[in-house]
């Protein structure tokens, strides 16, 4: 079975532009393709992460990945399945963001002049000359058709703003400019970016008559079509300061049964011969699944040492076996006794006093194995220095120690 195929039992092929061609380019190794990333946020989150798989599964298979950090395109903002318009953020905000991406991307793929490619579209997209753009490579895109792709509907009945209509032209030109200097030929994307990677193709065989390819992969959605990676307090997050591995390991121990399987094939390197066993075990050994889906998921990400924590904790915390030392833990810094409320919020676990008051009243609070009320007493200083066992509601543990 070639890479290609692999691919597609996998479930991660959504469309392409010559299935013929990129078939026979990335089983062979042929392939120099790009994918691009925009530096909207300082970590990378899961919504990335089936393209960083995409990545290390091609590059293995002999394929040359680009990265593009778009450093330029990050100052206009991709409308692609916006219902308004992004926050504009700073250049010093942006190469932030780049170099954050660019250190996390670096754990994935092997990067180096003969294996892959880090680039940033800045250092060529900023100092364009519109008049002469405008010229080079207005001619080729009409705006009839531009209207008419799905990334710009949404933004169509909002109000689309000229800013962000720029988008697929930048887009388009970046393909052009990476077939030109870099000698790429295929770029892939998620499939709400099909109209911006067709207008890529169609700029390089415009200017040059060159083939170009492209290929999307499916959007990373659970069994009732929403797109998965969102957690309580937000985007579930690579980066382990902003999402704790403890938690990252309980969103994939936690997801939906119908899911599971989908995700060992999409997200891990579980060989697919091996999912397809997997798929015949009875309903009683879900939870064994889950498990296998949140080891790897939190290995690739966190390393296998923090993984193999993570998995003892869970099983401590919730079928009581083994240790509950790895269990996340949060410190504060006090030097007086805490009630439940102040716990919760400076814990973080709640937003605001109301939100915690809320929650002990409707009994989703329990300390040390204890049910909380509005009427228990505030925790000593030396019983915070000891160390508390909290859980808010069925599934959030955490150790608050006071330093």
């Amino acid at each position: 079975m070639g890479i290609y195929e692999e691919l597609q039992e996998r479930g991660l092929i959504a469309q392409v532009t010559d299935e013929e061609q990129i078939r026979e380019l990335i089983n062979k190794g042929g392939a120099k393709f790009y994918i691009g990333f925009d530096p909207t946020a300082d970590s990378l989150h899961a919504g990335h992460f089936m393209t960083l798989v995409l990545m290390k599964r091609l590059q293995l298979a002999g394929n040359k990945p680009v990265v593009l950090l778009g450093g330029g395109t990050g100052l206009v903002g991709d409308p692609s399945g916006r219902t308004d318009m992004r926050a504009m953020l700073t250049k010093e905000q942006i190469q932030h963001n780049c170099d954050c991406f660019a250190k996390q991307i670096s754990r994935f793929i092997e990067i180096g002049e003969d294996k892959a490619l880090i680039v940033n579209n800045a250092d060529w997209l900023a100092s364009l000359n519109y008049i002469e753009l405008l010229r080079d490579v207005g001619p080729h895109f009409s705006v009839t058709n531009m209207l008419r792709a799905e990334c710009y509907k949404q933004r169509m009945e909002r109000g689309l703003s000229f800013l962000e209509f720029n988008y697929m032209i930048m887009q388009a030109y970046d393909f052009y400019y990476l077939h030109e200097h870099y000698g790429v030929n295929m770029e892939f994307g998620g499939d709400d970016q099909w109209s911006n990677m067709l207008a890529g193709t169609e700029l390089i065989r415009r200017k040059k008559g060159d083939d170009a390819y492209a290929l999307t992969i499916t959007l990373l959605l659970n069994s009732e079509g929403k797109k998965m990676g969102k957690t309580a307090s937000g985007a579930l997050w690579l980066d382990e300061n902003k999402t704790k591995p403890f938690d990252f390991y309980q969103y994939w121990r936690n997801v939906d049964d119908a899911d599971v399987i989908k995700c060992l094939k999409l997200l891990t390197f579980v060989p697919i011969d091996e999912i397809k066993e997997m798929e015949k075990w009875s309903s009683e050994r879900i939870n064994e699944l889950k498990e296998i889906l949140a080891l790897e998921m939190t290995k690739m990400v966190h390393g296998e040492e923090t993984a193999l924590k993570c998995k003892e904790a869970a099983r401590a915390l919730f079928r009581g076996e083994g240790s509950d030392e790895n269990m996340p833990t949060v410190e504060l810094e006090t030097n007086e006794a805490l009630n439940t409320i102040q716990l919760l919020v400076m814990s973080k676990l709640c937003s605001s006093n109301g939100e915690a008051r809320r929650l002990i009243e409707q009994g989703g609070v329990t300390i040390e194995g204890e049910k909380v009320t509005m009427s228990t007493p505030s925790y000593p200083l030396e019983k915070l220095k000891e160390g508390l066992k909290l859980k808010k509601g069925k599934k959030v543990f955490v150790r608050i120690i006071v330093k």
